[in-house]
């Protein structure tokens, strides 16, 4: 399991491990890994380091002084090393190490420097770093972004919140991110996470010192964990009946798409109901599943299930709402997606229900069931998937470049498993239908929606590459149709 942190967590193990060590050597430690990093990716752009050109983008804090002990470093090893001094104060230490080693220093804004470097290193602002970049520091990110070489971000991207992932005018975009000690909250939630490029962790000794996690990411190996497995004396029932609402005469295909992700997800068994046309669809594509043709609101026609998925294209008429109901009166898990969603906007108090529930919305739903414009939330994942589950008292899958879940009291998972492929319409049909069926396997709403995020963003990456070299676009389908293969190898 991958954990993050928030700014406070790190400087607080910070401090608590610098209280044990002499003055200086923890930077002395992180500039050491820095240093280790960028010798590499000059070995891999020129074979060497000796005759590179390297720029520093250089702060005040100590983010700057890492950046300029590293460029030294570099420097006695051969490479041409400039660092643009962009803040009020230069960390003296660095500045005098670098100058020592053959390096020089320029003023800012230094654009010379920064289109001459083969690698470009950003130390203009660590994790203390919040709010939109000032001057000179925009206009050297913008110029880094310009600039042929590679660029490298230290600790986090300037620009980007080391808390949150929230970016707020110019940042840095970085091809490398080296972070240490522990990776940031900001690292993994977009819009931040898409300016960090590949991260690179390197290890300062804070692990004894850090608390527990802000955010965490599920690997291969912890979802592999979760999954619920057939055992001897397993049969249809004990696998998980799972009871999915969905489709209506205009969305006919929705059904087809979350009873796909269901079956497909390893349901010991589907009971779909529906309008008369989605209902013949899905015996057509899916003769496994338990039909039933609905003519109201009455349940009991449908027999038994372990857990239902409610919504997708079930329309947001006052059939639907009164189908809505009764599903959310049952004592079962019940997962709420798309049209379910708009339902239960108009009616916040449908959530309120003795048994557990999960909601999966893209930032779009969540801003009609929070009443906050769209862009703010997507400005601010974290924070307002919080306030959903404060607000909701349910657990929450929000949707988008990065999934986040979240649950009361628990520490937020970040997917990291996803592609933009996925962004294609029903693929959260199919989404729906495999977190149904964890649930009805007896996964928690914490964990089904959390595997089911993993799997469907495997599923969808198998899709799009199709065993061969190359992307391809794809269709919903495939990605329910991707899923047993990528159960195989978990």
């Amino acid at each position: 399991m991958r954990t993050a942190y928030t700014s406070d967590q790190i400087r607080a193990a910070e401090h608590a491990l610098m209280a044990t060590l002499p003055a200086g050597a923890l930077m002395d430690r992180a500039a050491a890994g820095l240093t280790a990093v960028l010798a590499g990716l000059l070995a891999g752009l020129h074979g060497k380091v000796y005759g590179s050109r390297v720029a520093l983008l250089v702060g005040s804090g100590d983010n700057g002084g890492d950046t300029l002990l590293a460029g030294a470093a570099l420097a006695e090893r051969g490479a041409r090393v400039e660092a643009v001094l962009a803040g009020a104060r230069t960390h003296e230490r660095g500045l005098a190490t670098l100058r020592a080693a053959g390096g020089r220093a320029v003023p800012a804004p230094g654009l010379a420097a920064i289109e001459r470097a083969d690698l470009i290193v950003d130390g203009l602002v660590g994790i203390g770093g919040a709010g939109a970049l000032r001057e000179p520091y925009a206009t050297l990110a913008l110029a880094a972004y310009e600039a042929p070489g590679l660029v490298v971000a230290v600790d986090v991207p300037s620009g980007v919140d080391a808390s949150t992932g929230r970016v707020e005018g110019a940042v840095v975009r970085a091809q490398v991110t080296v972070t240490f000690g522990a990776r940031k909250t900001g690292l993994l939630i977009d819009p931040g996470r898409a300016a960090c490029g590949l991260v690179e962790l390197v290890d300062i000794g804070l692990g004894p010192y850090l608390p527990d996690p802000d955010v965490v990411s599920l690997t291969d190996e912890d979802v592999a964990d979760l999954l619920p497995r057939p055992s001897p004396e397993s049969d249809k029932y004990r696998r998980g009946v799972v009871g999915i609402v969905a489709g209506s005469d205009r969305f006919t295909g929705a059904g087809v798409l979350a009873v796909g992700g269901a079956v497909r997800a390893g349901a010991g068994m589907v009971r779909f109901a529906s309008a008369e046309e989605p209902v013949r669809m899905v015996r057509m594509q899916w003769p496994e599943a338990i039909t039933t043709v609905l003519a109201g609101s009455d349940l009991d026609e449908v027999g038994r299930v372990q857990a239902w998925v409610l919504g997708p294209g079930m329309g947001t008429g006052k059939e639907a709402a009164e189908l809505a109901r009764a599903v959310l009166a049952t004592d079962v898990p019940v997962l709420v997606d798309a049209d379910g969603l708009t339902l239960v906007a108009r009616d916040r108090s449908l959530l309120r229900r003795a048994a557990p529930t999960v909601i999966t919305p893209h930032a779009g739903e969540l801003s009609r069931l929070l009443g906050v414009p769209h862009e703010r939330i997507e400005a601010a994942r974290i924070e307002h998937v919080r306030r959903a589950v404060a607000e909701l008292g349910v657990t929450v899958l929000l949707k988008g470049s990065t999934t986040l879940v979240a649950e009361q009291d628990r520490p937020v998972r970040v997917n990291a498993t996803g592609t933009p492929w996925l962004a294609t319409g029903g693929t959260g049909d199919v989404l729906s239908g495999i977190a149904g069926a964890l649930l009805a396997g007896g996964l928690s709403c914490y964990d089904a929606a959390s595997c089911a995020a993993h799997l469907h963003g495997l599923a969808a990456r198998a899709a799009v590459h199709g065993g061969t070299v190359g992307q391809a676009p794809i269709a919903a389908l495939d990605v329910a149709q991707a899923l047993p293969e990528v159960l195989r190898t978990l």
